[in-house]
Order: structure tokens, then C-alpha cells, then sequence
């Protein structure tokens, strides 16, 4: 985990497959242990990256949460997602390296380094400059949130986790998870409805620009 992320894509796997890996990792299978890992360490940097915007700090932080993980394998529960298990822990590993830190979770953070697709396709070629227009503004939008909205929109949204699931990792009730993504659904619309007048319909932009 030393080395700066490529900006490409891994093909999620299915929650069966995701399930047989985990089966193999808790019979001790490193190749198993090895493909999990490599399915979510980007998916997991761009989360902790939005408590602590910092790449060497982040970086820490992913490699303390994945050690914690695959040593604590065993007890995961296979009803959740491995997802919503695994960002629960991160976050609060990040969480305690704010408070060891004393930092702000409120820091400046640049969100339009995180994109989750690689080169378009053919098919995309031509949208391709429009969607990069799209999801630029999108993040510089969700870079104006509280650190909690900004959380829960990107759990919502790119993760497509439920409120119930954000609400373990976060650790609050499932009421205030909803009041996040309430404000910050709000404050996203007076932000980005002037700029895509013609194209907003509910916040489907989001959908769009953040998945």
C-alpha cells in the first residue's frame, strides 16, 4: 500500500464471489486474502481520504484498518455486507488518528482527484468530456459539505449502502444519517441546479457523477 493509486477501476464482485473469498481468507488462502484486499483498497483510500486529506495519512489508515480486517476476519458477520463491516472499521481508525493528531475533520478536501472510472470505452468516447465536466463539478460541490455530509452522500451514492448501513459505519442512528444526506441533498441542489439547469431532475445527477 506504498505506492500512489492508478487511476483505473476493479470490477466489483458479486456478494457470492465476495463471500467465497472470504470463506478462503478465513481458511488461511493468501491468494483469497490477497484479491480481497486488492478489491477494495481503492474504494477504501477514497473513503478514508475524505476524513483525512492527507495521502500519507490515509494510506496509514487503510493499511491499519485492512491488518484489522483479515485479522479479525472471522467474526464477520456474512447477513452485512463486507463493505459496510470494513469502512465501520476504517472509520474509526481514522477517527482516532484525527484525535491523536488533533486535527480538524473539517480540513479542505480536493475531491476531484478521486475518479472511479479508468479510460472510456468506445461507447464512451463521446460522452466522455461531458461526464468529465459533470463529475468535476460534482465534486467540487461535495467538497463544500460538512465532513459528515460528504460521508453519507458518498456511502449513499457511490456505494449505494442503505441508511441502516451507513448508520453502522458512522455509528449514529439511522435518523441522523438521513438528516445528512436531507441537507446535503439540499445544499448540492442550490449549488449544482444553476450550473445543470437543463439536465436536473431529483439529485439523478448525483447518481451519474458520483457512482
Amino acid at each position: 500500500m506504498g505506492t500512489r493509486r492508478k487511476n483505473t477501476a476493479t470490477e466489483r464482485l458479486s456478494r457470492l464471489e465476495e463471500q467465497r473469498l472470504i470463506d478462503s481468507v478465513k481458511r488461511g488462502d493468501r491468494e483469497a486474502m490477497r484479491a480481497l484486499i486488492e478489491q477494495y483498497q481503492q474504494r477504501l483510500f477514497a473513503f478514508v481520504w475524505r476524513v483525512l486529506p492527507n495521502h500519507q495519512d490515509a494510506e496509514d489508515v487503510c493499511q491499519e484498518a485492512l491488518l484489522k480486517a483479515m485479522t479479525a476476519i472471522d467474526s464477520f458477520d456474512p447477513t452485512y455486507r463486507f463493505s459496510t463491516w470494513l469502512f465501520t472499521i476504517a472509520y474509526r481508525v481514522a477517527l482516532n488518528s484525527l484525535r491523536r493528531r488533533n486535527k480538524l475533520v473539517d480540513a479542505d478536501i480536493d475531491f476531484s482527484t478521486f475518479e472511479s472510472t479508468g479510460e472510456p470505452g468506445t461507447a464512451e468516447i463521446a460522452e466522455s468530456e461531458e461526464a468529465r465536466r459533470l463529475k468535476d463539478a460534482v465534486w467540487r460541490a461535495v467538497d463544500r459539505l460538512s465532513t459528515t455530509q460528504r460521508l453519507a452522500v458518498t456511502l449513499f451514492y457511490r456505494e449505494r449502502h442503505s441508511c441502516q448501513e451507513i448508520a453502522m459505519v458512522m455509528d449514529v442512528p439511522v435518523a441522523t444519517v438521513k438528516s445528512h444526506l436531507h441537507r446535503a441533498r439540499a445544499k448540492l441542489k442550490d449549488l449544482l441546479e444553476p450550473v445543470f439547469v437543463d439536465d436536473w431532475q431529483e439529485l439523478s445527477i448525483l447518481n451519474v457523477a458520483i457512482a
